[in-house]
């Protein structure tokens, strides 16, 4: 009964401001005068409606330090019980030191902190290394935080169509944050089986060049750009053969789940890794038309949500389900 790690509590913070499909074509056409973007396309390619945008002077530990705020109630836990924070994303405040000094400071905790990045998937290899550290002994309780403000990696010029289509995936994108609070479960619920594997020969397909040795200069190389299509392709392609294999290894099946929490990038692309992969559409939590693409903060946000409207209930079983340019996959199974 003690050689599982369970959730606490997960909780997410969503800035109140939201914004338009269409309220994102007229900042493209604003920027891009030489590009034509017909009134509908950015909706009809994406089927997000709606994503939520950071004020400015927000930051990623903002975010990440409210839904922790949120996870610690939830779980009857203070800022004192906590015995290591982990900053877990794609964006971060600063290039040095980790984010997660920063979420402590605004937070109040007094513990070891560290951050965790793998673009998409940072959030559940958080959730993977947290999980480690309460088995080994090394802590009683772990906080895995999360802030994406994603709003602020898009380009919105482009001088071609090219840049235009090299520029779109970001036009998915959605802020918000998220935290988990996990320690040693007492009565078998848990995390069950965990896997992850790493495809890194298509890691171009989707970057931020800015900001490491290849590009340390350039506001040019701050914004995400990549192959939105060939992305697809990959992840369809080889995605579900992955899961498949995972599943095989945990010896469950589709029907096992009560819930499947699957990151989503658009409408689209999610309906297609589904017939790809057969995962059932109505055990999903879907919640890319309303807050896009929220990077790592997409799956731990979606569970919270369905926690608040009893989707999800204690003694359910849930898939968490990865996926990340780079190119990674990750898969958490959790007895709730």
């Amino acid at each position: 009964m003690d050689n599982r790690v369970r959730l606490l509590s997960v909780a997410g913070a969503l800035p109140p401001t939201v914004r338009t499909s269409e309220e994102v074509e007229d900042l493209v056409a604003a920027g891009s005068p030489a590009v034509r973007v017909r009134r509908g396309t950015v909706g009809a390619m994406t089927g997000i409606r709606t994503r939520r945008v950071a004020a400015d002077g927000v930051q990623c530990s903002d975010l990440a330090a409210a839904a922790a705020r949120d996870a610690l109630a939830k779980a009857s836990l203070g800022v004192r019980d906590v015995d290591v924070l982990i900053f877990a994303a794609a964006g971060q405040d600063l290039t040095e030191p980790a984010t997660a000094h920063i979420v402590q400071q605004k937070l109040g905790t007094r513990c070891q902190v560290f951050d965790v990045k793998n673009a998409c998937n940072s959030f559940l290899n958080g959730v993977q290394l947290a999980e480690s550290l309460i088995l080994s002994g090394s802590c009683r309780v772990a906080l895995v935080t999360t802030g994406e403000v994603c709003s602020r990696a898009i380009n919105w010029t482009a001088r071609d169509e090219e840049e235009l289509r090299r520029n779109f995936p970001g036009y998915t994108m959605g802020d918000a944050g998220a935290a988990a609070v996990l320690a040693r479960s007492d009565d078998g619920s848990g995390i069950f089986y965990r896997a992850f594997a790493s495809l890194s020969e298509f890691w171009e397909l989707a970057t931020i060049p800015g900001g490491g040795t290849m590009h340390p200069r350039g506001d040019e190389f701050t914004f995400l750009r990549g192959d939105g299509a060939r992305l697809k392709q990959t992840f369809v392609e080889l995605g579900p053969r992955i899961f498949c294999r995972m599943m095989h290894d945990a010896g469950v099946s589709w029907d096992d789940f009560d819930r499947i929490f699957v990151h989503q990038v658009s409408l689209p692309y999610h309906r297609e890794m589904l017939a790809a992969s057969g995962m059932p559409a109505d055990k999903v939590e879907r919640t890319v038309e309303c807050y896009g693409n929220m990077a790592s903060a997409s799956i731990p946000v979606a569970f919270a949500l369905a926690e608040a409207r009893g989707t999800v209930r204690r003694g359910d079983r849930v898939m968490w389900l990865g996926m990340a340019s780079g190119i990674s996959v990750g898969v958490l199974m959790i007895d709730v």
